[in-house]
């Protein structure tokens, strides 16, 4: 019996395993759209009743399937504290808190439902390429990011040293400044934070030309990793 159901629960070649694959990712679907729905105002109570009662059906559902998943597990523990069952957990939890605990702070774990969109990922096929271009360019990105840090600092400590004096309120600190470093590298410019001083605008300027290549280099890197990752799978079909 436990063959039979670890069979129908992580292999999608057969025919039960692809019929439980879709009918679960079809109740995440179905429980993100009524969690989305719920978000809208002046529902009515008959409404608000129907969606609770989705809640509960998915609660089940996906309660059953975490717990068959450790039944079935041939490690249960490395299955428990792995990715998908700390995301398995996370899908169900929340609502077990707000249902033994009145606490009106916890509620905001109810956030965590989102996660079930997560479960998706585990048959998705295209996640072992992104896990292959991810080993392909781990040593570039992580150069990448200390690369951009050191230019956000760079940056915040000299718009600092241009507009501090002209806007105290805006750039009091080198940390404050940040903020006006990471929407301007980003290309962003939410224009809460802008230079006023003929040098300032000079520096934004040539910050701003180095935030293009910040968001154009990882694109490439990973686009280019993800090519490379699909070469490989084809590689190994053949």
């Amino acid at each position: 019996m436990k063959k039979k159901l670890r069979s129908i629960l992580n292999d999608q070649a057969t025919k039960k395993g692809r019929r439980f694959d879709l009918f679960i990712q079809a109740m995440i679907l179905i429980s993100l759209l009524a969690y989305a729905i719920e978000t809208l105002p002046n529902l009515s109570p008959a409404t608000i009743k129907v969606l609770h009662f989705i809640e509960i059906v998915c609660l089940v559902i996906f309660t059953i399937e975490y717990i068959l998943r450790i039944i079935v597990a041939k490690k249960p523990w490395k299955y428990i504290f792995s990715f998908y069952g700390i995301i398995d957990l996370l899908a169900i939890l929340p609502f077990y808190f707000q249902g033994s605990l009145d606490l009106r702070s916890v509620r905001a774990f109810r956030i965590f439902r989102v996660f079930r969109a997560f479960k998706l990922i585990r048959y998705n096929k295209a996640l072992n390429r992104i896990h292959v271009a991810a080993s392909l360019v781990k040593e570039e990105i992580v150069l990448f990011f200390i690369v951009s840090s050191i230019f956000m600092y760079i940056s915040s400590a000299g718009i600092y040293f241009f507009e501090h004096e002209a806007q105290p309120e805006v750039f009091t600190s080198i940390f404050h400044s940040a903020w006006w470093s990471v929407v301007t590298l980003t290309t962003v410019g939410y224009g809460d934070a802008y230079p006023v001083t003929v040098g300032g605008k000079i520096f934004t300027f040539f910050i701003l030309l180095i935030g293009v290549g910040i968001v154009t280099i990882p694109a490439g890197l990973v686009a280019s990793a993800l090519h490379k990752a699909r070469e490989i799978e084809d590689d190994k079909k053949k």
